[in-house]
């Protein structure tokens, strides 16, 4: 009896799931090679002109003192904005542009404004694009992260580009060109359930990949019960005068093969699917914030740049072309930080040449006083991805400085000696979305990861089996469907008895 209503159960199961399921797999070997259309800080200054030392007029202090803020900006970064230098201050969650060539803030973003941004950024005449403006989410600013940028200025090119300039900020939000919107819909989009009408609403989104991921999960569990209950090496079946293991041929004897060997695969892929909602947050990591903040301070001491402003920092640096100039206090030594092109950066301290990275001596040795009480278990340099910082397109920085803390946590910083940024963390808080989540889901294990096309191929194999399972459980889930409704109910459909042999 108990056996019968598993098989009931895992039949309609398959019923609600498998389509989901046909979904999820072989998108998952798209996500292995294209992502979700985005636009990053590096992508913005990647397209933004150098600055011109010259068009610097107006000193850090002064352009701070146009915000009228009081207390000391906690980020002070010098980079260009419609084409013009522009002092970029942070002080809590805002931000603030001043122009540094007049001094003025950047207060409204008209639509000659936002025609040229995004003119400037795919080098096309704005009078070529179809503009269309946004008030609501559509395919490629469905997240929430776009709520605030709205509305939305969306310029269209014949070439297929499309870039979305927010009205707010001015800056460009989202880019997407032919190529990435259809990789997005071989991959990303249909992987993460992120059509449209459903994405952007974030509750009703979230609810429904948890909930059926989860019933996804017990559906696979009760699959390889039931396909291990079924199948008896020692006891043989008569199948259409044969004898065999199983008591199953066509469809459903596949679909038992294809399960036994996937279906461990299948259902902690979809329990791994099912974490990536954070369902159990109790168990996400928290992080002390005391090394990220010892290393660069709470606020960026303004008053200390006085003696060499932003244009001596640049003469210093030759014909170097500076896209950016970050004001930072590091290890409480003032210095400019200029990036010069994605991972490549120089530090120009406020007495002295430029350098290539800040002193490791110091760094460790700020890592080491701020490490207490507990102390520190370890610090070195590593050369290497290891199992808690790693990168399969291997765009992280490398070396970097490694400090495992002496706490209950185990907690790991990777810092980048170059910006002295804390580039990468971990700690015993966050085991289960290290190894639950991206573990099972990414099969990132560094035994594997390191190692390409072998990486691709294992996961791929995986993918194609869960495929395959989703197949034949269409197939079969069809056969319950035309039983059940047009042949005749519960007994035409199978559903009453044991294993059949059709």
């Amino acid at each position: 009896m108990l056996k019968r209503s598993a098989i009931f159960l895992h039949r309609w199961l398959g019923v609600a799931l498998c389509l989901l399921f046909l979904l999820w797999f072989p998108s998952g070997i798209g996500m292995m090679y294209w992502d979700f259309p985005g636009v990053t800080a590096g992508d913005r200054l990647d397209r933004s002109p150098a600055l011109d030392s010259s068009a610097i007029r107006v000193s850090p202090a002064e352009a701070y003192a146009a915000t009228g803020q009081s207390q000391l900006p906690s980020q002070v970064r010098l980079n260009t904005f419609d084409g013009r230098p522009v002092y970029r201050f942070r002080a809590g969650r805002g931000e603030t542009l001043v122009y540094a060539d007049t001094g003025a803030r950047q207060t409204e973003v008209s639509k000659d404004v936002a025609a040229r941004v995004a003119s400037a950024w795919v080098r096309q005449p704005s009078e070529a694009a179809t503009v269309e403006t946004l008030t609501d989410a559509d395919q490629w600013t469905v997240e929430g992260s776009f709520r605030s940028q709205r509305p939305l200025s969306k310029y269209s090119w014949p070439s297929g580009e499309q870039v979305y300039v927010s009205q707010a900020s001015g800056e460009v939000v989202q880019y997407t060109t032919t190529a990435s919107r259809v990789g997005a819909y071989l991959g990303p989009i249909p992987h993460w359930i992120y059509f449209t009408p459903l994405r952007k609403n974030q509750p009703a989104w979230s609810r429904f990949v948890t909930w059926s991921s989860g019933i996804g999960t017990f559906a696979a569990i009760l699959g390889i019960v039931i396909g291990v209950w079924m199948y008896s090496p020692s006891k043989r079946y008569r199948v259409a005068g044969a004898s065999m293991s199983i008591p199953y041929r066509g469809q459903k004897r596949w679909h038992t093969i294809i399960g036994l060997i996937f279906g461990v695969g299948a259902a902690t892929w979809a329990f791994s699917g099912m974490l990536s909602m954070d369902p159990f947050p109790a168990m996400s990591a928290r992080n002390p914030a005391d090394i990220p903040q010892a290393l660069r301070g709470r606020v960026v001491p303004l008053p200390a740049f006085a003696v060499r402003d932003p244009r001596e920092a640049l003469a210093q640096l030759g014909n170097e072309a500076v896209k950016e100039l970050e004001l930072a206090s590091v290890a409480g030594e003032a210095a400019y930080l200029a990036t010069i092109s994605r991972g490549d950066t120089r530090v120009v301290p406020l007495a002295g040449p430029p350098r290539a990275e800040f002193d490791r001596q110091r760094i460790v040795d700020l890592v080491s006083r701020a490490a207490q009480p507990h102390g520190l278990a370890e610090i070195r340099m590593a050369d290497r991805y290891d199992v808690y910082y790693l990168d399969r397109l291997k765009q992280k920085p490398l070396p970097v400085i490694l400090a495992r803390l002496n706490d209950a946590e185990h907690t790991r910083y990777y810092i980048d000696p170059k910006t002295a940024r804390v580039v990468g963390s971990y700690s015993s808080r966050a085991w289960m979305s290290r190894w639950l989540y991206h573990g099972l889901h990414s099969l990132d294990f560094p035994w594997l990861y390191d190692y390409r096309p072998l990486w691709d191929i294992v996961v791929i194999t995986f993918m194609l089996g869960g495929t395959a399972l989703c197949v034949t459980s269409l197939i079969l889930a069809w056969r319950v469907i035309g039983a059940y409704f047009f042949g005749g109910g519960v007994q035409r459909a199978g559903l009453s008895a044991g294993p059949l042999s059709r």
